[in-house]
């Protein structure tokens, strides 16, 4: 029997696939019916979580304001890292009243604290109301997870530890570096127990993250003081320019909280520096932290009203480009 013609092969396999006959040749691979990937969701789980993100005094583009005025600014890249882990953004304006910050944290799943440089004042305040309310969620039973960067990191280990003193001083600024792990057996269940043992290799033989700070906390001073060593576990250390070494990475021991000295967000949406990473497997570095921290939030049973949401988004505001003399962010969103 003579084979069909070479250009009807195409349509003869496609009818094949559609074919719905039980004589159709064995081993056809036939499309799925209309409805058929409709299985009901996990009610546990959420896969419309919206993060709150605490706004830092400032512009974020021509310099730190001081902390007593009424502008504040998330940069971008914030929002882009959040957004990449598959949820959306609630600004948590750090100088509104008490009741309108309450109002926004009822209609999130998780908070975000970004880098930045001011640890006293009304913006120190209000980012002990939000990290209280962290502690209070999760101690009721209900899953509320915090990430918080460089600046973020510093002020919670200052709440922790009762000690607005406990910082040291490093030189870190606009410095790639590597990650250390002192103890493999403690990335169990850890952000990092994502990673592919490769990926942990090239992360503590290679500079994939993006050091920018002058204070941080020491492993010593860490493990020696009672209330930090009881709250935290130290995942990675990481050496400064004069290869000092202080704490990079730590998670929490009972709560979803997991703080970076460094900036994941970095590697793949902020482009001012030349040293900040942005190949392949720093990205990915990024993208596992970012996944990893939306997971967590997908666990918050916070069902938020549809309008509540879109009224109080991010998306009710315009980024504004930082200019060509900026040297911290491409985009910054000001409140005032």
């Amino acid at each position: 029997m003579a084979s069909p013609p070479r250009h009807l092969l195409p349509l003869l396999l496609l009818l094949a696939l559609l074919g719905t006959s039980s004589a159709a040749a064995p081993g056809v691979i036939r499309l799925p019916r209309a409805g058929a990937c409709a299985a009901p969701a996990d009610p546990t789980v959420y896969d419309r979580p919206v993060i709150g993100i605490v706004t830092h005094p400032g512009d974020g583009a021509a310099g730190r304001i001081d902390n007593g005025t009424s502008t504040s600014y998330i940069g971008a890249s914030y929002v882009k890292f959040v957004e990449a882990g598959g949820a959306r953004v609630i600004p948590l304006i750090y100088n509104e009243p008490d009741e309108r910050l309450l109002e926004k944290l009822s209609l999130v799943n998780g908070v975000l604290f970004t880098g930045g440089s001011v640890k006293r004042g009304p913006y120190f305040e209000t980012i002990k109301k939000v990290f209280q309310y962290v502690l209070d969620k999760n101690d009721a039973g209900v899953p509320f997870p915090l990430f918080a960067q460089c600046l973020g990191f510093e002020l919670v280990s200052m709440i922790v530890s009762k000690d607005n003193n406990i910082l040291e001083s490093f030189h870190a600024s606009d410095q790639a570096s590597t990650l250390q792990f002192p103890n493999y057996s403690s990335l169990q269940g850890s952000v990092f127990g994502r990673f592919h043992p490769d990926l942990i290799k090239k992360l503590s033989t290679s500079c994939l993250v993006m050091q920018n700070h002058k204070y941080g906390i020491s492993p010593k001073r860490l493990r020696e003081n009672d209330a930090l060593s009881s709250f935290f576990k130290i995942l990675t250390i990481s050496p400064d320019e004069n290869g000092e070494v202080y704490v990079s990475t730590v998670e929490a021991q009972k709560y979803p909280i997991t703080c970076t000295q460094w900036h994941p967000e970095k590697a793949i949406f902020e482009w001012r520096k030349p040293m900040i990473p942005h190949s392949e497997d720093a990205v990915q570095v990024t993208q596992i932290f970012a996944n990893y921290f939306i997971s967590q939030a997908r666990k918050s049973p916070n069902r938020h009203p549809a309008d509540k949401v879109l009224d109080n988004l991010i998306y009710n505001y315009i980024p504004t480009f930082s200019g060509k003399t900026s040297k911290s962010f491409e985009l910054v969103y000001l409140f005032s």
